[in-house]
């Protein structure tokens, strides 16, 4: 069986879909293949984003992602966007789920761990749905 491809879609794709495109790689390759997009290109990732991810994780984001818009990333069979206060972006999936975080950009650093926190424990939770056989039928 091919794994699934999951997307964490974002309107900017620089701070909560990038730490959950890293943390996607990071935690359930074995299960999914992660890629993040966007709407709009930032000309970098959120560097406070990618400070956290490295200080919990020993991931460098700045090595392995940029900013990418939505068609720039393969067809996926699973979207999972961040908790947009705009209209999220839509991309054709099998499943959808909105994981409903708050965006930390612009907040202290205690911001952005609970954020990777809470973004560690819903990829822990969806390599389980998926593992199981859950989410796509």
């Amino acid at each position: 069986m091919n794994k699934l491809k999951v997307a964490f879609v974002c309107v900017h794709n620089s701070c909560r879909s990038q730490m959950a495109e890293a943390l996607g790689k990071h935690l359930a390759s074995d299960l999914f293949e992660s890629y993040s997009a966007g709407t709009e290109l930032r000309p970098q990732i959120n560097q406070d984003a990618v400070r956290i991810i490295k200080a919990l994780h020993n991931i460098d984001m700045n090595e392995t992602h940029k900013s990418k818009l939505l068609n720039d990333i393969p067809e996926v069979d699973v979207v999972i966007t961040m908790g947009c206060n705009v209209a999220c972006p839509s991309l054709p999936c099998k499943h959808r789920e909105d994981w409903g975080l708050e965006d930390p950009s612009g907040k202290a650093d205690e911001a952005f761990i609970k954020t990777a926190r809470l973004i560690e424990e819903k990829v822990i939770d969806l390599s389980e749905r998926i593992r199981k056989g859950e989410l796509i039928k």
